[in-house]
């Protein structure tokens, strides 16, 4: 697990702080790591005996059934294949019933697909750490979930790692290297063009 620089943490235990719900978002474009650093930040708070809580934007993927019938099975990823409704529903049900609970969709990537109730947000004091590609977007329903959120970071990495990576992400979820690339240029970098312009309303700026 990557470390976290102790700045970070200390912001996002100050965030923890504010009350007993609270939520942080992590943002950044397909291949930036921003679920390496959400992963390392929470092991880092747990660390610390901050309570906190993981909500992964990518449980709100639409399944294939869905994606079928849209006619959107050649651009999963893309901001209209997310339940972006249902996950701004979900993200308030995580920072108000504090008294139970409340179950959350995860997301496998063998199997490409969300996974129901997947991750226990149990009850009681938390902050809620969430990440995924359009937390900043500003169209509906993402701007109704921005304003759920305490704040919200931009991970950033170079673009040539960061293509790196995802090219290297899709060949070993089954993608051979001429689909891997051409997948890339088509579906992940119109992604990344949405998501890299709202970068300058971001709270902070985290550099790979």
């Amino acid at each position: 697990m990557p470390t976290v620089a102790p700045a970070l943490i200390d912001r996002a235990e100050r965030l923890a702080g504010r009350a007993d719900r609270v939520a942080l978002g992590i943002v950044g474009e397909p291949g930036s790591g921003k679920t390496t650093l959400t992963l390392a930040l929470i092991a880092a708070l747990e660390e610390r005996g901050v309570a906190v809580a993981w909500l992964p934007m990518d449980g709100f993927h639409l399944g294939d059934g869905s994606l079928r019938s849209l006619g959107l099975v050649d651009r999963k990823g893309a901001i209209e294949t997310f339940d972006g409704w249902g996950y701004a529903a979900t993200l308030r049900r995580a920072l108000t019933e504090v008294d139970h609970a409340v179950y959350v969709p995860g997301f496998e990537r063998t199997l490409e697909q969300p996974i129901a109730a997947d991750r226990r947000i149990a009850a009681g004091p938390a902050l809620i750490v969430t990440e995924g590609n359009y937390l900043l977007d500003a169209e509906e329903p993402w701007a109704v979930a921005r304003g759920l959120l305490a704040e919200v970071w931009f991970a950033e990495t170079p673009q040539d790692l960061r293509r790196e990576r995802l090219v290297a992400r899709h060949v070993a979820f089954g993608k051979t290297p001429a689909e891997a690339e051409a997948w890339v240029a088509a579906v992940d970098e119109p992604n990344a063009e949405r998501i890299r312009a709202r970068r300058g309303v971001a709270d902070l700026i985290v550099a790979d």
